[in-house]
């Protein structure tokens, strides 16, 4: 029996063949992945040489599966403090300083103080150096502005992002469904 599926994940694709989600990339355990087989929600495009058994039945544990019915994507991206951190390539947005998600946070363009508002249009990452150095002033009163305007980025610019990031994990076997600029490791 497979290791509690931390090694056998499957890479699950929408019914175009593109992953659901590149960052975080779309996975699924292998007994997720198995029942969604036997449900026929998927069809298995790769496998791994690991095989399950039954009483009644061998498999081979998918690494590529697509679904069947196609999950559209969301119009609008939620605003969430990673969503923020992925449009702006986990980059600061003042000293241009990249850093991982635990040693970033968000900065208020106009501060709440100032009647500033935590929406996509006001709120940039910053690292903790710049935010306290930023504290409650204005850009102008401080010199300080964001590298980019903040906007609402969409669903797509956010996949996009994404693909810069890949996971420390990617199987030989799902190089032909993702595309990330880099070479993947095998």
């Amino acid at each position: 029996m497979p290791d509690g599926g931390q090694h056998f994940p499957a890479l699950v694709l929408n019914a175009d063949f593109r992953p659901l989600s590149y960052f975080p990339l779309s996975l699924w355990s292998w007994q997720d992945a198995v029942k969604a087989v036997f449900l026929d929600r998927v069809s298995v495009l790769n496998e791994y040489d690991t095989e399950v058994r039954s009483p009644s039945m061998v498999m081979r544990l998918p690494s590529v599966i697509a679904l069947k019915d196609y999950i559209p994507g969301a119009r609008r991206p939620a605003f969430t403090r990673f969503n923020v951190f992925l449009r702006d390539a986990f980059t600061c947005q003042y000293c241009a300083d990249r850093s991982p998600a635990q040693d970033l946070t968000f900065d208020h363009v106009v501060p709440r103080s100032r009647g500033g508002r935590t929406t996509w249009e006001n709120v940039v990452t910053a690292c903790g150096d710049c935010n306290l150095r930023k504290g409650s002033k204005l850009p102008r009163e401080c010199a300080m502005y964001p590298r980019i305007r903040p906007r609402q980025p969409t669903t797509w610019e956010l996949q996009d992002n994404g693909r810069a990031f890949p996971p420390n994990y990617l199987h030989e076997s799902w190089r032909d469904y993702l595309y990330w600029d880099s070479e993947l490791e095998s």
